[in-house]
């Protein structure tokens, strides 16, 4: 068999014949492919599959979704009245579909995103204070692509991880204004929130910022998430004001078994939280899981104590408030520190979160429902200061340049950032869609005004 290539005359046999042809159109197919290709986005790279660790941020994730549906929601439902149960739980389902919305939108992008040259600034510059929206509404992400941080896990699963982060921290700060803020106000403030405080945040401390390139040591989120959520929650309950007949009549949980399901839920969650933000089962995610554990209990004993000092007698509710202390404590330090690191912070938590919930906010008589900043506030600013005391390099790398100088200007950064957002976005929801409900409503309960649906009378 006779071929003409390039212009010269080759004499083949049938069987080379064949695999001449199949070889010309396998090598046309994979050209072709490779040049069919998208291109990488600036913060991409391509997919590196380890299936072990893939397997582990996938139960991850689904254990820190669970941290906010239905653990915080049934957390937060077991304290308030029961007038406002449902109003309170589905505050949480809300939050987690606009965040989720927001996310697949721009927060995503925003937060782990590469900055790109605005203007005079340089793509350096601009990557230090925020992401890009190269990959808005995930244009650019397939199933073959990764972020370059975490090479070995497809970039879909990278961001559903991220995503439950981002829906539990305003998750959170709806605790500072439980009982009395609008459904309408709550979600567009946590579409803006999102978007303006979060993300920016997210991105100085994970996303390639400022404050992470600065050394600033955050390993599941004691400034992102609970420090943000804490002065946010701070900002709102200042601006709302106090529930009415706060301070004159008591204001009594109406199902603490409730609250201490929503809590055992926030704990076995966190184990996703801290451990899976190791990326990977390895070494590191195992001492984190265990100094998740042995803080919560720690501190749990630790409110206890100074409780009972006070007051005689260690409340369900206190007890279960002293467990996710240590939880929001640990978390900034869950894979830098030892045991023995964890075991300290968990001690100090405890009563530096019960000071806080209790003194301080009874001192300075600002109305912080359940202890939003109280719990998350002063408990993640402990936890990351005690970071920079305890991170040791023996039980991870990065460690080794701890410094409590550096965790204090990131805390200072990002409360800063935090609060002065928050007001702007509470001004603009005050002159949109409304925050606070009517006194009658307050009055009557928010579950049947806003929801149409009350739970039965006992």
């Amino acid at each position: 068999m006779t071929f003409a290539i390039c212009g010269r005359t080759l004499s083949v046999g049938a069987r080379q014949a064949t695999g001449l042809v199949l070889g010309t159109l396998l090598s046309l197919t994979t050209a072709g492919a490779a040049q069919a290709a998208p291109a990488l986005l600036s913060h991409q790279a391509p997919l590196e599959l380890d299936g072990s660790a893939a397997g582990w941020i996938l139960t991850s994730t689904a254990l820190v979704l669970l941290m906010t549906l239905p653990g915080l929601a049934l957390f937060y439902g077991g304290m308030v009245r029961r007038k406002n149960v449902i109003a309170t739980i589905t505050q949480s389902l809300g939050v987690a579909a606009v965040v989720t919305l927001a996310w697949f939108a721009a927060g995503y992008s925003l937060s782990f995103g590469v900055g790109q040259p605005i203007g005079a600034y340089s793509g350096d510059e601009v990557n230090s204070v925020i992401g890009s929206l190269e990959a808005a509404f995930l244009r650019g992400v397939t199933p073959e692509t990764a972020h370059a941080v975490a090479p070995a896990l497809p970039e879909y699963l990278w961001i559903a991880f991220q995503m439950t982060f981002a829906i539990i921290t305003p998750a959170l700060v709806t605790g500072a204004f439980a009982e009395r803020l609008k459904y309408s106000g709550l979600l567009l403030f946590t579409g803006l929130w999102t978007l303006l405080v979060y993300a920016p945040i997210c991105h100085w401390v994970w996303g390639g910022g400022f404050l992470g390139s600065a050394g600033v040591l955050d390993f599941a989120g004691g400034a992102v998430v609970h420090v943000n959520s804490g002065v946010a929650g701070l900002v709102c309950a200042v601006f709302l004001g106090a529930r009415r007949g706060y301070g004159v009549s008591p204001i009594v949980a109406h199902n603490p078994v409730l609250t201490m399901i929503g809590a055992s839920l926030l704990l076995v969650g966190w184990i996703g939280f801290n451990a899976g933000s190791a990326w990977a089962a390895d070494a590191i995610a195992s001492v984190a899981l265990l100094n998740t554990l042995l803080a919560a209990m720690a501190a749990s004993l630790t409110w206890k104590i100074v409780e009972v000092i006070e007051k005689r007698k260690p409340s369900l509710i206190g007890v279960l408030s002293g467990l996710i202390a240590g939880l929001v404590a640990i978390t900034p330090a869950a894979g830098f520190v030892d045991p023995m690191g964890a075991v300290i912070i968990g001690l100090i938590a405890g009563p530096v979160c019960y000071a806080a919930s209790v003194w301080i906010k009874k001192l300075l008589r600002y109305d912080d429902s359940l202890d939003a900043f109280g719990i998350h506030g002063a408990g993640g600013v402990a936890g990351a200061i005690l970071t920079g005391v305890f991170a040791s390099s023996a039980v991870n790398a990065a460690g080794a340049d701890a410094d409590v100088m550096k965790q204090l200007w990131g805390l200072g950064v990002t409360a800063g950032w935090s609060a002065g957002v928050t007001f702007l976005i509470l001004i603009v929801c005050k002159f949109t869609t409304g925050l606070r409900v009517s006194e009658s409503q307050e009055d009557d309960g928010l579950d049947g005004h806003l929801h149409g649906e009350v739970l039965e009378a006992s």
